[in-house]
């Protein structure tokens, strides 16, 4: 039996970006509820960095933060000291909670870490280029199929227009 799928939900500008110091580049309170509907419920792994920009866990999801940092705590969260760590942590949370996916959550540096484990990836296609200090890893198509794609439906508080986009990694890959 294997363990919970480990999944890498992001929201990526056309030229690859993620964020700059620290914040998200766009406002897009759809995707927030699409990224709130994907992860409710499940174990959620992110970097420090990106931890400390929400400021706090979210709920209904248990965060587990990825920190070199030996002092590091906060209330609400749990503590791993590399993506190894973290991602067995998860899978244990999974199973306790009875669901199959593990959602990381960024930033570059963990997305980096974990893609080659990761078995699907929900993209956001954000319609923006601007410039930026994090970045989403290439999504190499030999790897990679997409399975589903849908246009995003632009709500008046959104700041560009988006896809949603699904992969999951080519059998064999």
């Amino acid at each position: 039996m294997s363990g919970p799928a480990v999944v890498l939900v992001a929201a990526v500008a056309r030229n690859g970006a993620i964020g700059a110091d620290n914040a998200l580049l766009w406002r897009l309170p759809s995707d927030l509820k699409r990224f709130k509907a994907l992860t409710m419920g499940k174990p959620l792994i992110m970097g420090r960095k990106t931890f400390d920009s929400i400021g706090r866990p979210l709920p209904g999801r248990e965060t587990i933060v990825v920190t070199r940092d030996a002092e590091y705590a906060r209330d609400g969260v749990a503590v791993a000291h590399d993506v190894d760590s973290a991602l067995r942590l998860g899978a244990e949370r999974a199973r306790a909670a009875g669901v199959d996916e593990v959602i990381v959550a960024g930033g570059g540096e963990i997305y980096a870490q974990t893609i080659d484990r990761a078995g699907r990836l929900y993209v956001t296609e954000v319609d923006l280029a601007p410039e930026g200090d994090a970045r989403f890893p290439a999504i190499d198509p030999a790897i990679w199929r997409e399975v589903a794609r849908e246009q995003g439906v632009r709500g008046p508080n959104d700041e560009a227009n988006f896809v949603f986009v699904t992969y999951e990694r080519a059998a064999g890959r």
